[in-house]
């Protein structure tokens, strides 16, 4: 029929599991992780599932576990005074919380998988070079008596135990990096900027920022002062390139 909308064609044997099914439609719906639209998000996981006429029922019965906590999830988030409670801040417990924490862990050994799959292509190529010997290079090492030292020897162990504990170190705080709960949001900061300018005529964009404000958090500012150029809220200027940048509400 005309003017009808086309459902993509999506297979289960396409995604690693129900997870994966979830990122997908997340990231397909460009929605924030951290408050999943439910209804929406259950709904078309439900189409896809539905879509299937032939599929493993071994794989596909994890797909239907998931859609009956989606519904569960659904269910309760429908209960009277819970949107309120959610939205008022207090500290009511969110039925979404362990299903976005499954989301994140899942993400995160994606992030993992994937690094590997970038090692295991640039270096599979690479072979390994056994050390030559003392005795291959016709060095002769001659033994040496020497007497064992207490105190050599817990120096020795403490300089590995620092060494061990500063690499770690440093370990733990890429891993940190990567699992940090991305709260910015294009959306958040559009609303934002919107009300630095509402009312005060034109300021500079660079005035929006801090000497603390991280570079992240510039991207996506930039990024919501594009989207409100786009939606003809505002104009923006720039006299040269790499110049200040002023916008301006614009006038009706």
């Amino acid at each position: 029929m005309t003017g009808q909308a086309v459902k993509p064609e999506i297979k289960l044997r396409q995604f690693e599991g129900p997870l994966d099914l979830l990122l997908h439609l997340i990231e397909k719906n460009d929605v924030d992780i951290y408050d999943i639209p439910i209804s929406t998000i259950t709904a078309q996981y439900m189409d896809y599932i539905e879509s299937m006429k032939e599929f493993d029922m071994e794989l596909a019965s994890d797909f239907l576990v998931m859609g009956a906590t989606l519904v569960s999830i659904k269910s309760r988030m429908m209960l009277p005074g819970m949107q309120a409670a959610l939205g008022s801040g207090e500290n009511a417990a969110d039925p979404r919380e362990e299903l976005v924490i499954s989301l994140m862990r899942y993400k995160r050994c994606r992030i993992f998988a994937s690094d590997l799959k970038e090692r295991r292509e640039k270096y599979d190529g690479a072979r390994f070079r056994y050390a030559s010997t003392a005795k291959q290079l016709g060095i002769t090492i001659a033994p040496a008596e020497q007497a064992f030292s207490v105190d050599e020897f817990n120096d020795a162990v403490a300089t590995i135990n620092e060494r061990n504990e500063m690499r770690f170190t440093d370990i733990t705080a890429k891993i940190k990096h990567i699992l940090r709960k991305d709260k910015l949001s294009v959306k958040e900061r559009i609303k934002s900027i919107w009300r630095s300018i509402t009312g005060k005529g034109k300021i500079l964009l660079s005035s929006l920022f801090t000497k603390k404000t991280e570079k992240m958090d510039k991207v996506v500012s930039f990024l919501a002062v594009l989207e409100l150029v786009r939606d003809n809220k505002i104009t923006a200027e720039q006299d040269r390139n790499f110049g200040e940048i002023s916008i301006e509400e614009k006038k009706i």
